[in-house]
């Protein structure tokens, strides 16, 4: 299938799995035990980390972004790319790890 309808149908599946709705219903705290677990190598992903990879934001800086929405972020995640490991997320942890994410926004 080309890249630009496989793009189209993640983003279709996101919205219609993560419309607002859902988005407010998706559980921060799972998201945290998620991000803690598979994404702390590499992202400082709460306060009390000390080390991460130097050349990846940190997720308070992620959710800092003026442009920053829990919907985008999710279809992020769950669209594979080159600068991250291809971790095999629901949408449901998908949307999870945005709304912990989405959770650190001043």
């Amino acid at each position: 299938m080309p890249q630009h309808l496989r793009r189209i149908y993640l983003l279709l599946a996101v919205t219609s799995g993560l419309g607002v709705s859902s988005t407010l219903a998706a559980d921060a705290d799972h998201g945290a035990d998620l991000a803690k677990r598979w994404c702390a190598s590499c992202h400082v992903v709460s306060n009390g980390q000390a080390t991460a990879s130097a050349d990846v934001p940190s997720f308070a800086s992620v959710a800092r972004r003026p442009d920053f929405s829990s919907e985008k972020l999710a279809f992020f995640l769950l669209d594979p790319h080159p600068k991250m490991p291809n971790f095999p997320l629901s949408r449901t942890e998908a949307g999870d790890i945005a709304a912990y994410i989405g959770s650190l926004r001043p």
